[in-house]
């Protein structure tokens, strides 16, 4: 694709980024195939190619207002940041960066309605702190009636028992394991599952209080510069485990395993944390990374279930996993039912549910008659947005996918 900056304007770092990336288009329209908004919608704007012009148009244009209005701002807000389009592109498209790019552009350019602007900050302030998030979330299960719709839907009646953790320290082995943000109170045994599954396999998971959200949920919502904050100060939290000799950082969610992996990319200009968020993103690796290297015949799991697995995007086509926890709970001996379309996205997409919350829907109960189609008596996925977000429509129940493992684990102190 023919690019039109000015020289004055490729001075700049953003730019130079954006330009690199549009080149690389070929405008073939392969990715449109595959984007749930484009199937759903059928507008040119709603799919990755229709975007790339929009962004193409506004930032060679800096000074256009006629063209850059809330409509450009709205197309852009209804991309999901699935990263399908990325595995379709035949070109290799690094779309999510430019994104990124443009969605900052247009926060500039066409500023957010105050109640726009009031629920994106409520939404950071409330999801990013697991203190704060879990206070409102026991509020929110006590006042349920009176909890919004779009609100109630995300609210679990009450979470599953984490069980006991067992002494991470009598282990050679030492990895580090990031506690999430609202996973603690959505899915305390989450977490738990993972550390009896490793402990199995000789392995200490370290929690580090100290770490925070990954910043991915202010970096999606365009506040980048606090989700890089929210990097460095995990980074901070980790360095001296990584300096004493921690093997892996290990993510239980794949949304924040995917952002993680990043952080070499969103600290590169960064002198005092580049090269340290560069040794943090090699060592980042979701569970399924882990466990799939490891000799599992000693766990002697009780594979009963027949289980459909939904794969979160974050993990197929932000980390290129796809097929890897599937490869896992078939050598563990359980049954999965086939799922067509699995390369499509379930709706949850961090916050999109809340922001876009009809579109959602629509890709939510797509996505579960596609994963029920088989009968499945639970359907296991690998983060914890896509576990709420599909568990709210209260039909077949959704969990992740450790957890079944650890139910089956003879003696396990975990429940399914």
């Amino acid at each position: 694709m023919q690019t039109h900056f000015t020289e004055e304007a490729l001075k700049q770092p953003h730019i130079q980024e954006a330009d690199r990336v549009l080149r690389s288009c070929v405008h073939c329209g392969f990715c449109n195939a595959t984007c749930p908004t484009y199937q759903l919608l059928g507008d040119e704007r709603d799919g990755p190619r229709g975007r790339i012009y929009l962004m193409k148009q506004m930032l060679e244009n800096p000074d256009d207002s006629e063209n850059v209005t809330e409509q450009t701002r709205l197309h852009l807000d209804r991309c999901l940041t699935c990263r399908n389009c990325e595995t379709t592109c035949p070109s290799g498209v690094e779309y999510h960066k430019l994104l990124d790019i443009g969605r900052a552009e247009i926060e500039r350019r066409v500023p957010r309605s105050t109640a726009d602007r009031a629920q994106r900050y409520a939404l950071r302030k409330a999801l990013t702190d697991p203190k704060r998030f879990q206070a409102l979330l026991k509020l929110g299960q006590t006042f349920r009636p009176l909890v919004p719709g779009k609100f109630k839907d995300k609210l679990p009646p009450k979470p599953v028992d984490a069980g006991t953790r067992p002494d991470h320290k009598r282990h050679a082995r030492q990895m580090l394991i990031l506690e999430g943000c609202v996973q603690p109170g959505l899915s305390p045994n989450t977490n738990a599952a993972t550390a009896r599954v490793f402990d199995r396999l000789g392995i200490g998971l370290t929690p580090v209080s100290e770490a925070g959200c990954c910043g991915a949920v202010d970096f999606h919502l365009n506040a980048q510069d606090d989700g890089r904050a929210r990097a460095r100060a995990n980074i901070d939290a980790w360095w001296p485990y990584i300096e004493a000799g921690a093997e892996a950082i290990v993510q239980t969610a794949s949304g924040c395993g995917a952002f993680v992996k990043e952080y070499a990319e969103i600290l590169a200009d960064d002198p005092a944390y580049a090269d340290k968020a560069r040794r943090v993103s090699e060592l980042t690796k979701d569970l399924v990374e882990v466990l799939r290297d490891e000799d599992l015949k000693g766990l002697e799991v009780d594979a009963g279930r027949r289980l459909a697995f939904h794969c979160p995007c974050t993990l197929q086509h932000a980390q290129k996993l796809g097929g890897a926890v599937e490869g896992v709970l078939v050598k563990l001996g359980f049954t999965l039912t086939p799922v067509q379309d699995a390369h499509l996205c379930c709706g949850s997409a961090g916050t999109y549910s809340i922001t876009q919350p009809e579109l959602a829907t629509q890709l939510r109960d797509n996505k579960l008659n596609a994963l029920e189609a088989g009968n499945p008596e639970t359907i296991v996925t690998a983060n914890i947005g896509c576990q709420t977000h599909l568990n709210g429509a209260g039909r077949t129940p959704v969990r992740h996918w450790i957890e079944i493992v650890d139910a089956a684990l003879p003696g396990s102190a975990g429940s399914a």
